[in-house]
């Protein structure tokens, strides 16, 4: 259900953009939500489906595309990306430390939208 407040922001920011820029229609929106983000891309466009009705963005198709988990070694600075089925057994490739920290793979953004 936290997929709800998401979708409304991502469609009221892409609205507010439209009217900015004298679009006619939304075509679709380019979206990148990280790996570790509990996100369901289904529930997203759902959400949106229903919320952009007699809208500008009214059919619109969102495109998402999954951004990969990056930690950074606390160690050695090694920036390196992790398969998530592999977060609980990871290391540092480089200096093989398990002190690290996330850089991304939880947050979600707008990368673009097709427009008329």
């Amino acid at each position: 259900m936290h997929e709800l407040p998401v979708t409304e922001s991502i469609l009221n920011i892409v609205l507010n953009h439209a009217k900015n820029h004298g679009v006619k229609k939304v075509l679709a929106i380019h979206l990148e939500i990280g790996e570790l983000s509990d996100l369901e891309d289904e529930w997203i466009q759902r959400y949106f489906d229903y919320l952009s009705k007699d809208t500008l963005a009214e059919g619109a198709k969102l495109k998402i595309k999954r951004a990969p988990v990056v930690m950074e070694c606390k160690s050695c600075s090694r920036r390196f990306e992790v398969n998530i089925k592999d977060l609980y057994e990871m290391k540092c490739p480089e200096c093989g430390s398990i002190d690290c920290t996330l850089v991304s793979g939880k947050k979600y953004y707008i990368k673009s939208m097709e427009a008329i």
